[in-house]
């Protein structure tokens, strides 16, 4: 049975079909454009009591009922699980790895670069707020490319979905005021995640 994918071109959105393009599972995309408040509408609150994408409906979800999930790490957690998908590992060490880096992107990348993306485009004149957001972007980088220094993917030797949820917000690496050569290590993990042919496809999810 088909997903019913609720999304925008936001980093965010755009982890679930990545997903959803890796495991093959077929997809129907609804827009809600987010520029124009369509995230308020009661459609969509009845989906969504948070108003935010992405969200989900499954039509063959638990007990084979309908279900809908929002908040993108738990989608995709549900989604690898149910399709068996190596990228949520059957170990429960990696399965905590994976788990972990998950986190470390919903917590803090995620916000952080949230805010830098904001400040940058729409006050760049709050010099305060652009240079906390900035500092806090360069200190998650250096996490990430140390750790990438040592092993392929984020939580291990293999791709997972905590790459998945990091990439969409590396992707847009122009507005956090670094050059690629201060993360050699990012550079690298960013460009062999991005040659993946369902991540071309899932970020060019919704098309224009």
């Amino acid at each position: 049975m088909t997903i019913q994918l609720y999304t925008w071109s936001t980093p965010n959105g755009r982890k679930i079909s990545i997903l959803l393009e890796e495991l093959g599972v077929p997809y129907e995309v609804h827009t809600i454009d987010i520029t124009k408040d369509e995230q308020f509408s009661q459609d969509f609150l009845a989906i969504n009591p948070n108003n935010k994408i992405p969200a989900i409906i499954d039509p063959d979800g638990p007990g084979d009922a309908t279900f809908t999930l929002f908040e993108s790490g738990a989608i995709l957690i549900y989604l690898a699980k149910k399709h068996q998908s190596p990228l949520w590992p059957d170990d429960p060490l990696l399965q905590a790895r994976v788990l972990q880096w998950l986190m470390f992107q919903m917590g803090g990348v995620g916000p952080m670069f949230g805010q830098l993306h904001h400040f940058r485009r729409y006050a760049a004149h709050e010099s305060y707020s652009l240079g906390r957001y900035e500092k806090e972007v360069h200190r998650l980088y250096a996490v990430l490319d140390k750790e990438l220094g040592e092993r392929p993917y984020l939580a291990s030797d293999d791709y997972s979905i905590a790459d998945i949820a990091t990439y969409p917000w590396i992707a847009r690496f122009p507005l956090h005021g670094l050059e690629w050569a201060a993360v050699p290590n990012v550079k690298r993990w960013f460009d062999a995640v991005g040659a993946r042919p369902a991540v071309a496809s899932g970020m060019a999810v919704p098309s224009a």
